[in-house]
C-alpha cells in the first residue's frame, strides 16, 4: 500500500484543529486507557490499519493485557475482562460508529446514560467522533501502519 498524500503537510492547520478536539477530550476526566479502548474499537469497525497499529501500540504501553486487546472487538463475550465502564463505552462506539446502521436507538442510549454522566457521554461521543475522523483520513490517504515500515 502505498500513501497518496501526507494531509499532515498539506492541511497543518486543518490536522492541528483535530489535535486540538484530541487535546480536549484527552482532558475530559475520561481515563486515557477507556478512550484508547474506544479508539480501537472504532478502529476495527472501520478497518483502519494505520489505527489500529497505533492504538494497539499505546495500549500495550499503557499495560493492557494483550488477552484483553485479542479480545476487544469480541467484547460483549469476553465477561469479567471488561467492567462496566468499558463494556458500555464499547456498545455505545459501536451504535454511534456504525449510525448509518443502528441510528442510534433509544434503548442504546439509556444504556449508556445508566453508565455515564450526561457531560461523560457527551465526551465520548466527541471521541468517538473525532476517531472516526482520523480513521477516514487515514484509510482515504492510505497512511503506513508502523508495523508495516518495520517499526
Amino acid at each position: 500500500m502505498t500513501r497518496r498524500l501526507d494531509y499532515n503537510q498539506l492541511a497543518p492547520n486543518g490536522v492541528k484543529a483535530l489535535g486540538g478536539v484530541y487535546g480536549y477530550v484527552m482532558q475530559s476526566g475520561l481515563s486515557a486507557d477507556l478512550i484508547e479502548l474506544v479508539y480501537l474499537r472504532v478502529s476495527q469497525i472501520n478497518n483502519c490499519a494505520y489505527c489500529l497499529d497505533m492504538h494497539t501500540r499505546d495500549l500495550i504501553k499503557m499495560g493492557v493485557k494483550i488477552e484483553k486487546l485479542a479480545l476487544v472487538q469480541a467484547w460483549v463475550e469476553a465477561g469479567h475482562l471488561f467492567n462496566e465502564h468499558e463494556r458500555a463505552a464499547l456498545a455505545w462506539a459501536e451504535t454511534v460508529t456504525r449510525v448509518s446502521e443502528t441510528g442510534v436507538p433509544d434503548e442504546a442510549f439509556q444504556t449508556a446514560r445508566a453508565v455515564f454522566e450526561e457531560k461523560e457521554l457527551v465526551d465520548l461521543t466527541i471521541a468517538i467522533g473525532l476517531m472516526n475522523a482520523y480513521n477516514r483520513m487515514a484509510i482515504s490517504f492510505r497512511n503506513t501502519p508502523q508495523a508495516a515500515l518495520g517499526n
